[in-house]
Order: structure tokens, then C-alpha cells, then sequence
């Protein structure tokens, strides 16, 4: 799921460099940023659900559900 921000970040800097018109230009800019935030965020969810995968399963170890 990463991959497809990068690649996308890769593209908006490749137009940026061969783009001369300002207003397409800031365009593209906030397109780049909000594909970098996506990819943070990305990140970030990774890093909770092994965190989470990582703990012990309340519902699977307490009897007291099963009632």
C-alpha cells in the first residue's frame, strides 16, 4: 500500500521539474504533500496494527465473555 504514494510522489516531483505554469505548479505541490501525509499515515497504521497484533487477545484469554 506504500508503494503506490511513492511512485505517485516520484511522478508529481518528475512534473514539477518539466512544469513553467505557477498555477499548475502549486497544484501539483499540494497533490505531492498529500500523497507524503498518506504516506505517513500509512505508516503509522502499520505500526499500530503490529502493535496491537503484538498484545494479548482479552477476548480469547476472559472467560467472563464467554457468559
Amino acid at each position: 500500500m506504500i508503494a503506490p504514494e511513492q511512485k505517485a510522489r516520484l511522478t508529481y516531483d518528475n512534473i514539477l521539474r518539466l512544469s513553467d505554469d505557477p498555477d499548475v505548479s502549486n497544484v501539483i505541490r499540494f497533490l505531492r504533500e498529500r500523497e507524503i501525509v498518506h504516506f505517513q499515515r500509512f505508516g503509522e497504521a502499520i505500526a499500530l496494527a503490529k502493535e496491537r497484533l503484538d498484545q494479548k487477545n482479552v477476548y480469547f484469554t476472559n472467560p467472563a465473555f464467554d457468559k
